[in-house]
């Protein structure tokens, strides 16, 4: 391959790496879609390195431990039951799509942090909590999907300026 053509694809990678970082705003896999775009990078053009791939998945992985665990434990520190704690997982991917078809981009979190709020108030009153318990672990849902959106976030950002800095160093 000849060394325009290997720069084209690598700049063509960039682009859809920072598209994915975009994705991961809207609750969409693009932690996952960085990391396939960057293996096919590696294979076309043997550039970047099998070991940033490997810590591409890595920080996917984390990224979607973070997401999931800050939204979980959000309702748990407020003193939400485990039934508040599925339905706020629940509620926040619900929310995520109806959400963007509400309102594309803004909604997509909104969504997801208003929907984990509300699923985990639903799991609470069902499981016999008072509206004041489920309310304060409702409101923990919602932060916590919240800050579990923002550190994956985070996680994108820096596997899109790993890759950048591996295509230049490489």
């Amino acid at each position: 391959m000849s060394e325009i053509v290997i720069w084209i694809v690598l700049a063509l990678l960039l682009a859809v790496n920072a598209a994915a970082v975009i994705m991961v705003v809207l609750q969409l896999p693009g932690t996952w879609m960085l990391l396939l775009a960057t293996g096919v990078g590696q294979l076309l053009t043997e550039r970047i390195g099998w070991w940033v791939v490997g810590g591409l998945a890595a920080a996917a992985v984390l990224g979607e431990v973070l997401e999931f665990v800050a939204s979980a434990r959000g309702t748990s520190k407020a003193g939400g039951s485990r039934r508040a704690t599925m339905f706020a997982l629940v509620g926040g991917v619900i929310g995520a799509v109806v959400g963007t078809m509400v309102v594309p981009v803004a909604g997509t979190l909104i969504g997801a942090c208003v929907l984990a709020g509300a699923g985990s108030y639903l799991g609470d009153r069902w499981a016999g909590r008072s509206h004041e318990q489920a309310t304060e672990a409702g409101k923990g849902a919602a932060i916590g999907r919240l800050w579990g959106t923002v550190a994956k976030v985070a996680i994108a950002v820096i596997m899109w300026l790993v890759t950048a800095v591996a295509v230049f160093a490489g």
